[in-house]
């Protein structure tokens, strides 16, 4: 990844931070802690004047590793 599209990826971060810092803070907890396998992560979309729409997904090795690639590209 070039320099300039981690230079803009790390301003969106920046900017979703301060729009959301509750939801942010709520990341930092949970990833805090680390995700072990077999945590279940559960997110719900409500569209105004719609019914919500939830799913949910049983976390495996594969996606931990996933998420530890991530990270070491956001440090």
């Amino acid at each position: 990844m070039n320099p300039a599209a981690i230079m803009k990826l790390m301003s969106a971060k920046n900017k979703f931070t301060s729009n959301h810092p509750k939801f942010s803070a709520f990341l930092n907890a949970v990833f805090s802690r680390g995700i072990e396998e077999g945590t279940i992560i559960e997110i719900t979309v409500q569209r105004p004047g719609e019914q919500p729409l939830t799913s949910n997904i049983k976390v495996q090795q594969s996606d931990i590793e996933l998420l530890e690639s991530l990270k070491q590209m956001g440090n």
